[in-house]
């Protein structure tokens, strides 16, 4: 491991050289590789995350540019998983980066979870939201997830043992497509960043998390109203 590479990082008491070594032996999952994960891929591979796997089954379009900061206009109808693989390993090469262009249902989280330390829920549906958090709270794996609509966004962390996805949402509708849904371009920047604190504090055993609180995010008021659910 290049020492010099993370100094800014092991500089701080907090995470210092044993937390630098808990990241560079932890595994993440990121489910989603649009506006959300390439944020928090592009974080977590310069912060050291010694594995991470991202899984997509979508591709690039010109419409994803304008917030999904991984991409430019040569990915173009580029695989989005293989793609974001690639860049987060030009950004260190001392990490390994996993590329799954598949759909994540229930019965592919359950046989992959195990081999990962926590899961980045990243997506843009409902639907796959739901498979997600309720796969690792089976499988005792933290699990991280985020959400962008118009000029708002939210961030929720759920540990084993505390509040869950369906805490917060109870009933499962059906969610717009991203691709149908307006988002002000920087809503997902600020969103995803929150979710790459959340992981690499998660990772490194430092601070607190947003377990048991919804954090909503609003950019035209530049409010951030945490809302504490369960007890």
């Amino acid at each position: 491991m290049n020492d010099y590479r993370y100094i800014r990082q092991t500089s701080l008491p907090e995470i210092g050289e044993k937390g630098q070594e808990q990241l560079s032996l932890s595994r993440v999952l990121i489910v989603g590789a649009g506006a959300l994960g390439s944020v928090v891929g592009l974080y977590l591979a310069g912060a050291g995350v010694g594995h991470i796997t991202v899984a997509d089954f979508d591709t690039v379009s010109m419409s994803n540019l304008q917030r999904q900061i991984a991409y430019t206009e040569a990915d173009a109808g580029a695989p989005k998983a293989e793609t974001l693989a690639r860049r987060l390993r030009a950004v260190n090469s001392e990490i390994t980066v996993a590329a799954l262009g598949v759909k994540m249902d229930s019965d592919m989280l359950r046989r992959c979870l195990n081999d990962f330390d926590l899961v980045v829920e990243a997506s843009d549906n409902a639907a796959t939201k739901y498979a997600v958090t309720d796969a690792a709270l089976s499988a005792g794996k933290p699990c991280v997830c985020g959400g962008v609509n118009g000029f708002r966004g939210e961030v929720h962390t759920h540990l084993p043992g505390g509040t869950t996805y369906r805490d917060i949402f109870p009933e499962a509708g059906e969610a717009e497509p991203e691709k149908n849904r307006p988002v002000f371009g920087p809503v997902p920047g600020i969103v995803g960043s929150i979710q790459a604190a959340e992981a690499l504090k998660i990772l490194a055993g430092v601070g607190a998390s947003l377990t048991s609180t919804l954090l909503l995010i609003d950019t035209l008021t530049m409010q951030f109203t945490p809302i504490a659910i369960g007890d």
